[in-house]
């Protein structure tokens, strides 16, 4: 039977799910639906309000719905196919829409990768060059940064599945996770993966050290310059319009920062905890991330507030 399954290349992958938690799948869909019904309206509100008001058409807003959208789409793939084999037993994934769907997972967090670093380079400028401000982050230059995180995001993800179509699939087919992730898939090869290996951590550590580098730089400018403010009212207000941004990079790279040591430090915790943390990497962010700047951001706050009472009053 070994022998006759090598000849022919498996077509699908069966998703386990989270492993060892099988008998709980059907209340874990129960979160999983909610952050994602969250998510979906949270972003879908800060687009609306940034759209509507015209007070709000600056390039700090402009980075906000492109990393609203981008939210909506890192949320909207793993998540139906987790209520799906979570509620409905629906553990199989056909080979190329398990590729398509692992593509789009890590472009879209490179990407938000990106627009956390743009939003930090526009509170540097907006900080620390005020006076030039309008004419360094004009809309079209705004548009360049967008289009650049997508074209670096696009570039560095598409060797992982066509170095992956070249594996012959043939022995092994299930997926110990929820959602198609990279070594998770390399994993099941019949052949030597070590170039995908390399590759998928060569990826992984520069977005991460780049990007966090950027952005750690662009905070000690920031703080250098707030410091050096005389007035005590200043810095607080210059240090808050930088709050909200600062807990959308906590909630984004703790995560995988935590995954990532217990791969490498923690051997003995269960591979259901490494899961249920990948979840929450893509899960959570989304979530919360509109909620901080929600809460935040007084324009976008006394927006939502305001349409709602206009709404009640009108009924």
């Amino acid at each position: 039977m070994a022998e006759n399954a090598t000849h022919h290349p498996i077509s699908s992958f069966f998703l386990v799910g989270i492993p060892g938690l099988q008998e709980f799948h059907s209340w874990i869909g129960i979160p999983v639906c909610l952050l994602l019904a969250l998510t979906l309206l949270g972003n879908t509100m800060i687009i609306t309000t940034v759209t509507l008001e015209p007070s709000l058409h600056q390039p700090m807003y402009f980075f906000l719905c492109m990393l609203a959208m981008n939210d909506m789409g890192l949320v909207i793939s793993p998540a139906l196919k987790m209520l799906a084999i979570f509620w409905f037993d629906a553990h199989w994934i056909d080979f190329d829409v398990c590729l398509m769907q692992m593509y789009f997972i890590h472009t879209l967090c490179i990407i938000e990768s990106s627009i956390l670093v743009a939003m930090a380079f526009d509170r540097y400028v907006a900080i620390c060059i005020p006076l030039q401000y309008t004419t360094i982050l004009t809309t079209s230059m705004v548009i360049k940064i967008g289009l650049v995180g997508l074209a670096r995001a696009t570039v560095m993800v598409l060797p992982c599945p066509l170095l992956i179509k070249r594996l012959p699939y043939c022995l092994k087919y299930v997926i110990d996770h929820a959602y198609c992730e990279h070594m998770a898939v390399v994993k099941l090869a019949s052949a030597n993966t070590h170039v995908n290996r390399v590759y998928g951590m060569f990826v992984a550590l520069s977005v991460m050290t780049l990007d966090i580098g950027l952005i750690a730089t662009s905070y000690v400018k920031i703080l250098q310059a707030v410091f050096r403010l005389s007035s005590q009212n200043s810095r607080s207000k210059a240090l808050g319009t930088c709050v909200a941004h600062v807990c959308t990079i906590l909630v984004f790279y703790t995560p995988p920062l935590f995954s990532f040591l217990t791969h490498r430090i923690g051997k003995n915790v269960s591979p259901s905890v490494h899961i249920i943390f990948a979840s929450v990497y893509l899960l959570v962010p989304p979530t919360v991330n509109p909620i901080v700047y929600g809460v935040k951001t007084k324009q976008i706050r006394d927006r939502v507030v305001g349409f709602f009472f206009l709404s009640k009053n009108t009924l």
